[in-house]
């Protein structure tokens, strides 16, 4: 066998294993190729998200050259799901660095050590995990299915319209219990209720009108409900939009819907 053909196939089974620690503050990095007995772990604090991608991949680079790594090694990243999102596996994915986000839970830690250990050996942990994962052993850790950017944002229209939804009736309920403090029962039917607020036509349960202070009180109520009203009816709008884009799109928009409501299997 020629000599160039086994360096080469060796140089394709060797990984480069980096593991993300995320934090508000910096990311611990964790470097791993196999070949050493502990990984590489380094603190990246910058708080620019593009400079702080961009001091990981410089540290990949470096440790490729440091390590004496072929330029076209298997680079592989991990990081914890979070609420760092996606934007850093597509980040990397973008340069064709292979990247996957871990499901926290599904990493085996004593519940004890988990609260004591540190970012440090979290990376440790995560580094190690991604090596055995990648050997086959499937039980150190499960990989999160990465949505598309459409899947996330339809995903987030949902989200969004339950939060208004939620909000309207927050408003509504509000009211109410207002109203009834002083005895008055009226519904509230949005327009006409606005109309008859403004008219100051409500009244109490002896016919006198509504004290001032309570009158201005639900105004500002009703301006914030309006405004509520009229955002859930654009989202609402934007969502009925989805029924002209093409079937697989449709049925992923109706998954999503019921995986808001709790109902994926409906």
């Amino acid at each position: 066998m020629d000599t160039n053909d086994v360096s080469e196939s060796h140089a394709m089974a060797m990984v480069l294993a980096v593991s993300l620690e995320l934090s508000a503050a910096q990311w611990k990095v964790a470097l791993h190729d196999g070949q050493r007995e502990k990984p590489s772990i380094h603190a990246v604090g910058i708080a620019d998200a593009q400079m702080r991608f961009q001091a990981v991949c410089d540290l990949i680079e470096q440790h490729k050259c440091k390590w004496s790594l072929p330029a076209h090694v298997r680079v592989v990243v991990s990081y914890e799901a979070g609420q760092d999102g996606f934007w850093i596996q597509r980040a990397f994915c973008a340069r064709h660095i292979e990247c996957h986000v871990i499901d926290a839970a599904s990493i085996p830690v004593e519940r004890q050590k988990r609260r004591a250990k540190p970012d440090r050996l979290d990376a440790i942990k995560l580094v190690t995990n991604l090596r055995a994962w990648l050997h086959g052993e499937r039980d150190r850790m499960r990989v999160v299915r990465v949505p598309s950017e459409q899947d996330e944002a339809l995903r987030h229209l949902i989200r969004d319209r339950g939060q208004l939804q939620k909000e309207v009736l927050q408003h509504r309920e509000r009211m109410h219990k207002l109203l009834v403090t002083v005895g008055c029962w009226q519904k509230i039917d949005h327009r006409p209720f606005a109309k008859r607020l403004a008219n100051n036509t409500l009244t109490r349960h002896d016919g006198t009108p509504l004290p001032q202070d309570l009158r201005e009180r639900l105004l500002r109520e009703t301006e914030r409900l309006i405004l509520v009203e009229q955002q859930l009816a654009s989202v609402e709008t934007l969502l009925l939009l989805q029924e002209r884009l093409p079937a697989p799109v449709r049925e992923r928009v109706t998954y999503l819907t019921r995986l808001q409501r709790g109902t994926p299997d409906a």
